[in-house]
């Protein structure tokens, strides 16, 4: 195991491991992956022994964590279609995990995270298919997809051209976008449960319209389009928002 493990460990923030990990030649990255699949393939068919059965659990778990990185960092990134492919392994890595804990646990989960991946339907070419159309697919009508939009504010985000953490703020939403139709309807911040929605209503949602796509990089180039009900089954509108503090390192 320490030798299927060798140079896997990081030595520095998650960050930088990152970005010191994508820069390794793709041959180098694939055998990474391979070497992490036989770890996870030879705790799976390990029995434990009497009282190690947790044990053995979390850590074919931990080890399974570990080859999905290796899995996801394995493509060919200077590839559009390889990073598509990418993408769609982490949405679908992402659902595993969340239904695996749920399994696991037993309990109900509240699951956060950007509008894109929990929707059913992806607006964005880079994901083919999303965290949550994954989990809809395990999981059915047990499975809630809660999609969050505003019609202006501040927030904080990435610089795309420097990478740099910093606040940003919008506008009013375009003129017949979602968030300008959303919040036309009643200025303030509401909740629209768009399973039962009137059928104007829910004709409407069904349409696509331009809408805000914002999510770490600032600003976007990108016009992006949605159709709000088949990405969602309820929506949280809000008028105006304002940016968190950043705790990170400036």
């Amino acid at each position: 195991m320490t030798e299927l493990y060798r140079g896997l460990a990081p030595t520095t923030d998650a960050g930088t491991f990152a970005e010191e990990y994508s820069k390794l030649p793709l041959a180098e990255r694939q055998e990474r992956a391979e070497r992490t699949r036989k770890v996870y393939d030879r705790l799976r068919a390990q029995r434990p022994g009497p009282g190690d059965k947790q044990n053995h659990l979390w850590m074919t778990r931990h080890a399974l964590a570990i080859h999905q990185m290796a899995r996801g960092f394995a493509f060919d990134i200077g590839d559009e279609d390889q990073i598509a492919q990418m993408m769609k392994l982490r949405d679908q890595v992402m659902a595993e995990n969340v239904e695996w804990w749920r399994q696991y646990t037993g309990n109900k989960i509240l699951l956060s995270a950007h509008n894109t991946h929990v929707s059913y339907d992806s607006f964005d070419t880079r994901y083919p298919k999303t965290q949550g159309s994954f989990l809809r697919d395990a999981l059915g009508s047990r499975y809630a997809s809660i999609g969050f939009s505003f019609y202006k504010g501040s927030f904080n985000a990435f610089g795309t051209d420097d990478n740099v953490m910093r606040n940003y703020h919008v506008d009013g939403a375009k003129p017949g976008s979602n968030e300008q139709t959303l919040d036309k309807a009643r200025r303030d911040d509401y909740i629209l449960d768009m399973r039962t929605a009137p059928e104007p209503v829910r004709e409407w949602l069904d349409k696509e319209h331009a809408t805000w796509n914002i999510g770490a990089g600032w600003p976007d180039p990108v016009e992006y389009t949605a159709a709000l009900g088949k990405a969602h089954d309820i929506l949280i509108h809000l008028h105006d928002i304002q940016a968190t503090t950043y705790l990170g390192a400036p």
